[in-house]
């Protein structure tokens, strides 16, 4: 039979199942074990048998009328005769009629008389020539006989099956009274290490295949319906996003250029250059020094791309510029303390402020000439600065050490022709000045006459 064309899934509903190869082949690997972990011991567990469910009224009453398959399950579209305080009844043809819970309408969203409404038919009564329908993508109360490839509904989570190698496959659920399994890698959008933080918990998850001879081993995913979930609320989020505005979001993956965001229901990009204002280094360890997977933050809207899928988002946007406060609290010429952070060869950065630093070049480290920055601070030491200059443009500030130290006094000079060998200059100290070596001693005296008796001698030859 040649089915028309099919619309996009309502909201709410499940994509049909897409999964890959490998994925398809650790579902059947974790039924296998889930099997073999059940069976006596010696005796080896019964080889799988598929069979394919019947389609919700098959055998009692034919649905006429155009009806589409999706994930499954049969949706049809019919017109809205009576709202009632309970149900809701839709007409798809003559003596066609099909009723609907009205709990699983806000009331904000109830359908009117007359409006075409698409419903999903679970089974037909024959008693009462209805057929018992639900709103596309409703949890509904699970049924063994309803249970069908595609329907969402509420399990609850009695286990953690291991695997072979004693990591965790996945869950154990139980769906009308019946086992069911949900394999890891579908329990949720991200890896989760420890799956028995779920142990006893209600998930809302679609089933991805019945098998209803044996022992009736269910597989269920969450994973579609988180998916499906996201995809509408990025929808909604697009009316109320704009850049510049500061939202709170989770850290979902360290990545080593940044980290993805979820900021409630899509994912925005946090680049290692927007993560502080400190120096950050490449790689996903320096990126954890600031953030950690699941971590809440406030982050920044730095630019929306929906088209391209892509959000930029700023985590030291949202907390202000530490220079700039610092710089306001900070006056040039002022003594402060602060934390040797960094020794370089030409000098020693001092944190100033949380997240701000400022360099004591090493010709500001003391009076004396330094050879090596460590001879005169130490790492993680305390130090006493002055605040020489203040530069905000350039982000920078510049401390000195030896403004706040005493200059060395100079040593007193030796009178003219004292010392050893008539020198007079102290060998440790600094030599004479113009003044005495120009004054008039006995000893110049008669070093002038000498020369002038030599030239005149020269002169007579």
């Amino acid at each position: 039979m040649t089915l028309p064309e099919q619309p996009s899934a309502p909201q709410g509903t499940p994509p049909a199942n897409t999964f890959t190869p490998e994925m398809q082949a650790e579902i059947d690997a974790a039924m296998r074990q889930l099997d073999a972990a059940d069976a006596p011991k010696g005796k080896a567990p019964k080889a799988e048998k598929h069979e394919h469910p019947p389609m919700p009224g098959a055998g009692k009453a034919a649905i006429r009328g155009p009806k589409v398959v999706q994930a499954g399950r049969v949706h049809r579209e019919g017109k809205v005769v009576s709202v009632g305080p309970s149900d809701i009844f839709v007409e798809f043809g003559p003596k066609e009629l099909g009723i609907v819970p009205r709990m699983q309408f806000p009331e904000d969203q109830l359908p009117k008389v007359g409006e075409n409404l698409e419903v999903v038919v679970d089974k037909f009564e024959a008693a009462e020539s209805l057929y018992v329908c639900s709103r596309p993508g409703a949890v509904q109360k699970a049924a063994w006989e309803m249970l069908e490839s595609g329907q969402v509904i509420e399990a609850r989570v009695t286990g953690v099956v291991s695997g072979k190698d004693g990591k965790q496959a996945g869950l154990e659920l139980e769906v009308a009274q019946h086992r069911a399994f949900m394999p890891a890698g579908q329990v949720s959008l991200d890896h989760v290490k420890d799956l028995s933080v779920f142990v006893g918990e209600k998930l809302k998850a679609a089933i991805v295949r019945v098998e209803r001879m044996g022992k009736g081993n269910i597989v269920l995913s969450r994973r579609e319906v988180l998916e499906t979930e996201r995809k509408e609320h990025a929808e909604e989020l697009k009316k109320t996003l704009e850049e510049g505005q500061t939202v709170e979001g989770t850290v979902r993956k360290i990545m080593p250029f940044g980290a993805f965001v979820d900021i409630g229901g899509v994912d925005g990009l946090v680049h290692i250059s927007d993560l502080t204002y400190e120096r950050v280094g490449f790689g996903e360890k320096a990126v954890e020094k600031f953030v950690k997977e699941g971590q809440k933050v406030s982050v920044r809207i730095l630019k929306l791309d929906w088209e391209g899928g892509r959000i930029s988002l700023g985590l030291k946007q949202a907390k202000g510029d530490p220079f700039a406060n610092a710089a306001e609290q900070l006056a040039e010429g002022a003594e402060i303390s602060g934390r040797v952070t960094k020794i370089m060869e030409f000098g020693a950065f001092v944190e100033v402020s949380p997240g701000v630093e400022g360099l004591v070049h090493i010709s500001e480290l003391d009076h004396r000439r330094v050879g090596r920055v460590d001879e005169v601070v130490k790492q993680d030491e305390i130090v006493r600065c002055k605040v020489l200059k203040i530069d905000t443009g350039g982000r920078r500030v510049s401390l000195s050490i030896k403004a706040l130290k005493a200059a060395p006094e100079a040593p007193a000079s030796m009178g003219g022709g004292g010392g050893k060998g008539g020198r007079g200059k102290d060998r440790g100290g600094q030599g004479r000045s113009a003044e005495e070596i120009l004054k008039e001693t006995p000893a110049l005296r008669r070093m002038r006459e000498k020369a002038r008796n030599a030239n005149f001698k020269g002169g007579l030859s």
